[in-house]
Formats: structure tokens, C-alpha cells, sequence
């Protein structure tokens, strides 16, 4: 039996769809243990509860290991999900107002994305310097005055605000893929650094188990499984 936490979606249904069955076919059973937060899943890694997680991306990993003095690694990257800008209000960036309100994530990685997207799409200039690590100090030009929000789940305030910075796995859970208005970049900085990756505890990448699922998961089976279901959001 091979145990592996994850987010619901995508995550937990590439794994009960594709991954499992083909894995039934190698001789093990794989059984998925679903959370809807992003610290429970690293920790039951590292205390040996599971043999692997998948739901999250490098940087996220290693502010994790270093706030918390956990000890995980990345075995395999999969898939990507492409940040966006989703709003209620507007179905083009251009029609942001002047003073607009835009939600981004509190956590350290994921406000990064979220104002590379802005910069991005022109509505802020960033310290050139502050890359992946971008706080909302290093804005340095905002034309337009915007109000940025924190938010700890930014798809929950998306009605009270002018526009939001959203992950893929959050606007497919929430239904706000017609509400996209910009995406990030696919050659771009964040698609190179923000690979969702299967993650286990140091000292056991090289466990049969862990190999014979990585294999599975980087296999053309998966690939096309979330080119067929997810519209481009994974």
C-alpha cells in the first residue's frame, strides 16, 4: 500500500482516476487521504502517517521546511496550474478603475505570484530585484493607486473586491474559470517555479513504493488524463 495526502482538486482525482488503477497494475494499492488545507498534508509526511503528499509547489516546500524544521523533499514535479486574475465586476484587465480594490493570498509565496501577475499585466512595477519574493514593499510604481488586500482564502472576498489573484486548483474549486481575466505567462517565471510536486520525507526517495509512483505519475496516461478534464487550468 502506498499512502499519499492530497488537496481535492486536481490533486486527489489524478490520483483516484489515473494514478491508482495504474499503480493496481504493479502490485500496490493506493490510498488517498484528502485535506483541504496546505499545512496537515506536510505534516502527516513528516511524521511517517503517509508515505508522500502532492499539493504544492518548491518554494511553498522549502518556507515550510524552514519555518517548521521539517525535513521533505520533491521526488518528481507533475503539473502546473497557472495563477489568475478572476473578477466579478470586469471581463478585461484594461477596465480596472483607478483606486481598485485587488485581493491577493497572505501566504509568502503565493503573494508573490500574485503581484509578478499584476506586473505582468501592467498594473504595478515591481523592484526588479524581488523576483519570486515579491512583498508588497517592493511595489514601486502603481499608476493606478490599487488597494491591495490580503486574504487568507482570496476566492471567499472575490464578490467584495475589484479583482483577485486566484490559484488554478481554488478557481476550479470555486467555479471562476468564465471569470478569468489574465493568466500567467506559460514560458514565464512562475511556470518555471511553481511545478506541483510529490513531496516525501528525507531518507525515503528511493523506497520502491515512492519510485514505482513517480513513474505512474509521469506517465503520458496522467498527462493526457489533465489535458482531457481541466481546460488549460492545469
Amino acid at each position: 500500500t502506498i499512502t499519499i495526502a492530497a488537496v481535492p482538486t486536481p490533486h486527489a482525482e489524478i490520483l483516484n482516476e489515473v494514478v491508482a488503477p495504474a499503480l493496481k497494475d504493479k502490485g500496490y494499492t493506493l490510498e488517498v487521504k484528502e485535506f483541504t488545507d496546505y499545512v496537515q498534508p506536510n505534516t502527516v509526511t513528516e511524521e511517517g502517517e503517509v508515505d508522500a503528499n502532492y499539493f504544492q509547489h518548491g518554494p511553498y516546500l522549502e518556507d515550510f521546511n524552514e519555518q517548521n524544521d521539517t525535513h521533505l523533499v520533491s521526488v518528481a514535479s507533475v503539473h502546473y496550474e497557472p495563477f489568475g486574475l478572476y473578477s466579478t465586476k470586469y471581463t478585461d484587465v484594461a477596465q480596472i478603475p483607478d483606486g481598485a480594490t485587488i485581493a491577493v493570498p497572505n501566504d509568502t509565496t503565493n503573494e508573490a505570484r500574485a503581484l509578478l501577475l499584476l506586473e505582468q499585466e501592467g498594473l504595478i512595477k515591481l523592484n526588479p530585484d524581488a523576483g519570486v519574493t515579491a512583498t508588497i514593499n517592493d511595489i514601486v510604481e502603481n499608476p493606478k493607486n490599487l488597494q491591495i488586500l490580503e486574504a487568507a482564502v482570496v476566492p471567499t472576498v472575490i464578490d467584495d473586491v475589484d479583482a483577485a489573484a486566484v490559484n488554478a486548483n481554488y478557481a476550479l474549486e470555486g467555479n471562476l474559470m468564465d471569470k478569468q481575466i489574465a493568466v500567467e505567462d506559460p514560458n514565464g517565471l512562475a511556470a518555471q517555479t511553481y511545478a506541483n510536486l510529490i513531496v516525501v520525507k528525507e531518507g525515503n526517495e528511493n523506497l520502491d513504493k515512492i519510485k514505482a509512483l513517480v513513474e505512474v505519475i509521469n506517465s503520458d496516461e496522467v498527462r493526457d488524463y489533465i489535458n482531457q478534464n481541466y481546460n488549460g487550468a492545469v
